[in-house]
């Protein structure tokens, strides 16, 4: 499956002026063709707000992306909140929802947990023959969610609002979270500024060994990885190196 990154700059609150952006953005991407699945970052069309209201998709958010899927035949990860839930949403190739998972860790220095409510359960789908589990920013620097899946799923997908002042341990973060689950872990982040603070994109893809499968450094774009992402190398590389099967229960966890 040939994934793609979609890194821009979000208009603070502004659905619409957002969903043109995206638009253009796709009329721009001469491969569009190409990609099999296409992933958004965290509340996508309104950026990091604790305004609930602006945060919260309705139905012509939803048949927005819906028909972006449909119209390019395309698989699409996207991030907002419905009812309350901070949520990464995924369509397949026709706009039908595969799964939406709420997020879990809300960041409560940034006052998150007051205006969201945490998702209580996590969750695998399965996209074109790859079993997917979602995250949602600080998520990621809980490693046990993405070791308590480790032998149910092949790819971490991770969407975010991460800050640019803390992009070398975003992706130190993704990196560890590929390595030691023996899993691509795909990371997206934003662009531009809300409020004083920067964001610088950075999104990446890590295979099960670590290495970079893409790199979209701080560009605003859509970015195709050349490599598609492959069950059967997490296969080979969890039986190469059979380290999943050697972890411990401690009495303390």
């Amino acid at each position: 499956m040939k994934i793609a990154i979609c890194q821009y700059d979000i208009k603070w609150e502004d659905k619409e002026a957002n969903k043109k952006k995206i638009e253009e953005l796709l009329d721009a991407c001469k491969c569009v063709k190409e990609i099999d699945w296409l992933i958004f970052s965290e509340m996508t069309l309104s950026g990091f707000t604790m305004n609930t209201a602006a945060a919260e998709l309705n139905d012509e958010d939803r048949a927005f992306f819906a028909g972006l899927a449909a119209e390019n035949n395309i698989n699409i990860s996207y991030g907002g909140v419905e009812k309350g839930f901070n949520k990464l949403i995924t369509l397949d190739r026709k706009g039908n929802r595969v799964n939406a998972y709420s997020k879990i860790h809300l960041y409560a220095f940034g006052e998150e947990d007051k205006h969201y409510s945490a998702g209580s359960g996590q969750e695998v789908f399965e996209l074109e023959g790859l079993r997917v589990m979602p995250a949602v920013c600080f998520d990621l620097r809980f490693p046990y969610l993405f070791w308590n899946m480790a032998s149910a799923a092949d790819v971490y997908v991770v969407i975010a609002a991460w800050p640019m002042r803390r992009a070398e341990q975003w992706m130190t973060l993704l990196r560890a979270r590929a390595v030691e689950n023996q899993a691509y872990c795909i990371g997206v982040d934003r662009l531009g500024m809300e409020g004083k603070v920067e964001y610088s994109g950075n999104s990446m893809c890590y295979d099960p060994l670590g290495k970079v499968v893409l790199d979209c450094g701080t560009s605003e774009g859509i970015f195709i990885a050349g490599t598609p992402l492959d069950g059967a190398l997490v296969a080979r590389t969890r039986e190469r190196f059979p380290f999943i099967g050697e972890r411990k229960k401690m009495p303390w966890m």
